[in-house]
């Protein structure tokens, strides 16, 4: 299992205007032709405008599957650029159907984990000036997802995604995605990602609140 880079991307924090306010943003970023060093917090150049919501171990790379691209492109009437989704890699295949939660790959020198789906916001929306591209992201689960860095190095744009190690619950991020956006009372769904400890701790802490708010008792 392995998925091409189609492109390596980083952005600078810019200004981004959306119903009337302009907000700080680096959801704009460019495709990269040379190598970059990956760290535990992001690649070289790139920037989180937003730290409070953006950035941080479990977030240094942000992925999204091309293989969505033709889908928005007809759905939507509009032409798209890579990256449109604000990504660090623009990869072919590695869907959220296809990916678990924990998955470890090699990318290039870095060896890196999947932590949890990308949870958009108001500045994809923003960019593809289409205001309920949010919603249209959570009713469609193509969000994308994020990896935290297990061991740092060197990732160059020609360089794949390559599984070396599969995590044994076999929970994808489309069911993540499902979770938390659709089947919100899934008591057995919730429980399952309360306790995935590879799942980013702040998705795990949010469907715990959500079991202890259900009636009744665990199963």
């Amino acid at each position: 299992m392995e998925g091409s880079i189609i492109a390596l991307n980083t952005g600078k924090a810019d200004v981004l205007s959306w119903q009337g306010k302009d907000i700080s943003s680096a959801i704009n970023k460019k495709p990269s032709r040379s190598p970059l060093f990956l760290s535990n917090l992001q690649f070289e150049g790139d920037i989180q405008a937003d730290t409070v919501h953006h950035g941080g171990p479990d977030k240094a790379v942000c992925v999204y599957s091309h293989d969505h691209y033709a889908y928005w492109e007809k759905g939507l009437g509009i032409s798209l650029d890579v990256p449109s989704f604000g990504e660090n890699l623009t990869v072919e295949g590695l869907t959220e159907k296809e990916v678990f939660i924990g998955d470890i790959f090699r990318l290039g020198e870095a060896l890196v984990q999947v932590s949890q789906p990308r949870q958009p916001c108001f500045k994809v929306a923003a960019k593809l000036k289409q205001p309920l591209m949010v919603k249209y992201i959570h009713d469609t689960s193509f969000s994308g997802y994020y990896l935290r860095v297990l061991e740092e190095g060197t990732v160059s744009p020609g360089d794949k995604l390559v599984i070396e190690e599969k995590h044994r619950a076999g929970i994808s991020v489309e069911f993540v995605n499902r979770m938390t956006y659709i089947d919100k009372e899934n008591r057995e769904g919730l429980t399952m990602l309360a306790g995935l400890n590879e799942l980013a701790e702040g998705w795990r802490s949010a469907m715990k609140k959500r079991l202890d708010a259900l009636p009744g008792q665990y199963l």
